[in-house]
């Protein structure tokens, strides 16, 4: 017997800044920024306390229970 079709879509809960945020399944960092109305090259993001490159978010899917940050890089002297 197989599984049924809605266990490929099955939400994950990942905490976003301290608050849980529900996503599909195999969403992407990068689908994650989006979601939360950032620009791309407005913030840093790290997982579960990793940094996470811009160029590395579309590749970096995530997972039930991590932690990730989005932050504005200090400039400046």
């Amino acid at each position: 017997m197989t599984e049924p079709a809605t266990a490929a879509v099955t939400p994950i809960t990942v905490q976003v800044g301290g608050q849980p945020h529900a996503l599909p399944a195999g969403c992407s960092l990068a689908a994650l920024v989006e979601q939360l109305g950032h620009a791309p090259d407005s913030v840093a993001t790290a997982v579960n306390g990793a940094f996470v490159a811009r160029a590395q978010r579309a590749h970096h899917a995530l997972a039930d229970g991590d932690q990730v940050q989005c932050f504005k890089p200090i400039t400046g002297g």
